[in-house]
């Protein structure tokens, strides 16, 4: 009966893997693949090998706080496996309509609708959680829109990362043997640019495995049920499958429905949203890319469309010569600005309705609260109706 169960339990670890790798994927990879870098199939095939390592390191902290930190009682076998269910179908919800629904929340969530129903909550650490989760977002939001506002403008032209139309690497088969060379308009500034966002990207996948992968192991790793180490195989392999497969819509998503990434934004984007996750999760915070790099894309979107007038006026849109609206901050605008705030953005620059796109962040915050919420519900009330699961 307990092998049956441990086999179910899998099988559904499984499930939630293979639903977070769908999301984790797309915000890993999204800005890369949005600015035309890496295609889809090679970030699935990075995402697998750097979330394996970002798991069995740094993610053994976030575990042993969804574990033991969340409820006073250690989960039993058969409520991890209900747990996974609802962290699984709350993620699923989000990936159908090809959003990134925070996965650690949704996890929490779950759980959290465990401790209710058995009142074995621990509110001080769900308080101490909810407070990093609301903290994330805001703060990754103000880095991008300091960098958008005042100094991406400035370091684009410094550092001006290219992206050429043709192939980045070709193979030469003049000689005796096939070998790669560049393509016809890669130049060494590209080769540079793009081994920089590729380390970024296995960055920020190291970075989603420590964050996500528990949330696939922790409740089977809880009650003694599988050890954590082949819990943490499970996650990574079941996480590879989503990236290869539901992950590509989630990636177009995050690539372009939010901002329009060039590849400088990717890199900015990518870096903060690895540095915040990843120190979160070395204090065993239960947290997500989703929070950091959603927040960190609109930042930067929203501080690029700004640039041609004042803070005070972009804050409150009480303006006078400019008017705030989508679409209307064009590079024209920022040359008469009467308060330069640095160099002006060059002639080419997207115009605002491309650069910031409120309608996305919208529909982003609106699965973030429904993934989660459905998965504390539907735990609460499976736990009150079938107390013997627990």
């Amino acid at each position: 009966m307990v092998e049956s169960i441990l086999l179910i339990g899998i099988t559904v670890s499984v499930f939630v893997g293979f639903n977070i790798g769908g999301s984790s994927t797309g915000i890993a990879w999204g800005p890369a693949v949005g600015a035309g870098l890496i295609g889809k199939a090679t970030a699935a095939t990075i995402m697998t090998g750097f979330v394996f390592l970002g798991g069995w390191t740094v993610g053994r902290n976030v575990m042993e706080t969804l574990s033991d930190g969340i409820i006073t009682i250690e989960i039993s076998l058969t409520a991890g496996v209900a747990v996974l269910f609802f962290i699984g179908l709350g993620i699923l919800v989000a990936n159908v309509f090809g959003v990134p629904v925070p996965t650690s929340m949704t996890t929490v969530g779950a759980i959290a609708g465990l401790g209710l129903a058995t009142d074995t909550l621990n509110y001080e650490t769900i308080a101490w959680i909810l407070s990093w989760w609301i903290f994330t977002p805001i703060f990754a939001f103000l880095i991008g829109a300091i960098i958008g506002r005042y100094i991406y403008a400035g370091l684009s032209r410094r550092v001006q990362l290219e992206n050429s139309e043709r192939p980045l690497l070709v193979l030469d088969d003049s000689g005796q043997f096939l070998t790669p060379a560049f393509g016809p308009n890669t130049t060494w500034r590209e080769i540079a640019g793009t081994i920089v966002i590729v380390i970024l990207g296995c960055y920020m996948a190291f970075s989603a495995g420590a964050s996500n992968v528990p949330n696939a192991a922790a409740p089977l790793v809880s009650g003694g049920a599988l050890a954590a180490e082949p819990a943490i195989v499970v996650a990574t392999v079941a996480i590879g499958l989503g990236g290869f497969t539901i992950a590509r819509r989630t990636m177009e998503s995050v690539g372009s429905d939010i901002s329009d990434i060039p590849l400088l934004g990717a890199l900015i984007i990518m870096l903060t949203a690895a540095s915040i996750t990843t120190a979160l999760s070395y204090i065993g915070i239960p947290i997500s890319l989703v929070l950091s790099s959603v927040g960190a894309i609109v930042g930067l979107g929203w501080g690029r469309a700004t640039r041609p007038i004042a803070a005070r006026e972009a804050l409150s849109r009480e303006t006078t010569d400019t008017e705030i609206v989508m679409g209307a901050l064009t590079a024209e605008d920022a040359v008469d600005d009467p308060v330069p705030i640095g160099e002006d953005e060059p002639e080419e620059i997207l115009e605002a309705d491309e650069l910031f796109k409120p309608e996305a962040v919208i529909r982003y915050v609106t699965m973030w609260i429904v993934g989660p919420s459905m998965s504390t519900i539907l735990a609460y009330v499976f736990f009150v109706s079938v107390p013997g699961a627990v």
